[in-house]
């Protein structure tokens, strides 16, 4: 009779919220949080290195900007050392 008595009786499923079942949910909320803290920091890394792109961009384009205008000053320049050249030599040949 024991054997049949073996048969028949159930396993018995624990009921509730087992340790395994805290350590499974603890194991992903960890992960989460380490994969959030990992995309806030890669976000602030990238916001920060667009701010310095940024403004080395502008320094570009206004160091772009000067060099144009002091290509115009120079070529000025160099015409008026033409003309004034060209005037000395007439004022030497009277």
């Amino acid at each position: 009779m024991p054997k049949n008595k073996h048969i028949t009786q159930k396993k018995k499923m624990p009921n509730g919220i087992t340790f395994g079942m805290v350590s499974v949910i603890l194991m992903g909320m960890a992960i989460v949080l380490i994969l959030t803290s990992i995309k806030t920091y890669l976000s602030n890394q990238i916001y920060y290195e667009s701010k310095i792109v940024n403004k080395q961009t502008r320094e570009v384009a206004a160091l772009k900007a000067e060099k144009v205008l002091l290509e115009q000053s120079v070529e000025a320049l160099k015409f008026k050392n033409r003309v004034t050249d060209t005037i000395f030599t007439i004022q030497e040949d009277e």
